[in-house]
């Protein structure tokens, strides 16, 4: 079998070195699949192009090896073409209980520690966080959507959201200069703009849902309220997402980026990381209104929310969209 591997490699037989990684992988020889991975990285050195077998052998001993096995998927630098990160492919198949004793401290720990709680693990509470955000999913926060990943990639559908048919006419209204909330969320749907084709726009406004969109120059518009559950979930799918090509960045960022944009529109910035039970009040007295438009796009990715602050009297419209 050694040798099998040392003749495709030497030929750059991409096709038979695919056929040889599902081989290596049904006989669960994480061992082989380890070394594929790494004879296949060592021979880009010598002009042969196959970054590409490198790559799918770590994915594949991150998604389906033993914890033991899975985290050495994380010390390879085969991660760049990768469907997702790879703390969130070993965090679907393997609990933390499996993991944790595998797991050096580090970044790479806290996201995978983040993303077992996200789908339901108790992590102590003494567990580092690089997120600034709870481990635990609060009793005020969503059941997010969570990615799928599968020998062919990964599936992430968009949250399930009411269809905007209340009609609305907006009304002119000045933005307010506030550009921390816009960068925010120039930071949230960052992957869809500098890694893809997205556009993403967004505005603040003293007033509501009327003066919010005529200030991201709408005259018409067609509405549906959302829960904070909704909003919150749409919000960490599209931070969590990289769109039509740009690299996911997982549900465990994509929630702590909700969070931070929430809180940097709040106010709440200053005090970061801030109390959860205080944030939880905080994004509970919020109004959501999803919103669409004649020229919107009915396909690819997008966000079109107004989120408004009674108690402030302000709103902040924001629009994003990538498409293949």
């Amino acid at each position: 079998m050694a040798e099998d591997l040392e003749s495709l490699i030497r030929r750059a037989d991409l096709d038979e070195l695919v056929r040889f990684v599902d081989s290596t992988c049904h006989s669960r020889d994480w061992e082989q699949l380890a070394r594929i991975r790494n004879e296949a990285r060592s021979a880009v050195s010598t002009g042969r192009q196959l970054w590409p077998i490198a790559t799918l052998a770590n994915y594949r001993l991150a998604l389906w090896a033993p914890a033991q096995d899975a985290v050495r998927a994380l010390d390879d630098t085969a991660r760049t073409f990768m469907p997702g990160p790879v703390s969130e492919i070993i965090s679907l198949h393997h609990t933390w209980d499996e993991l944790e004793e595998h797991l050096a401290p580090g970044h790479d720990r806290s996201l995978i520690a983040h993303e077992r709680a996200m789908r339901g693990d108790r992590i102590s509470i003494d567990e580092p966080t690089a997120l600034d955000v709870p481990m635990q999913i609060q009793n005020w926060e969503p059941s997010y959507v969570m990615a799928n990943y599968t020998d062919d990639g990964v599936d992430f559908p968009a949250p399930d959201l009411p269809s905007c048919r209340d009609p609305l006419e907006t009304s002119d209204a000045d933005p307010v200069d506030d550009p921390d909330s816009i960068y925010a969320f120039r930071r949230l749907v960052e992957p869809w703009t500098a890694h893809s084709n997205g556009d993403a726009d967004a505005c603040v406004v003293e007033g509501g849902v009327p003066e919010a969109l005529g200030a991201l120059g709408l005259s018409h518009a067609r509405t549906a309220s959302l829960s904070p559950y909704e909003a919150l979930s749409w919000l960490a799918w599209t931070a969590a997402s990289g769109g039509a090509h740009g690299p996911r960045r997982g549900a465990a960022t994509g929630r702590g980026e909700a969070w931070w944009f929430l809180a940097t529109f709040v106010g709440l910035a200053d005090d970061w990381p801030c109390d959860p039970e205080e944030f939880g009040e905080v994004v509970n007295s919020l109004e959501f209104t999803s919103f669409t438009y004649d020229k919107a796009p009915t396909g690819g990715w997008g966000l079109h929310l107004v989120i408004e602050d009674p108690e402030e009297g302000l709103a902040i419209a924001l629009r994003a969209t990538d498409v293949e």
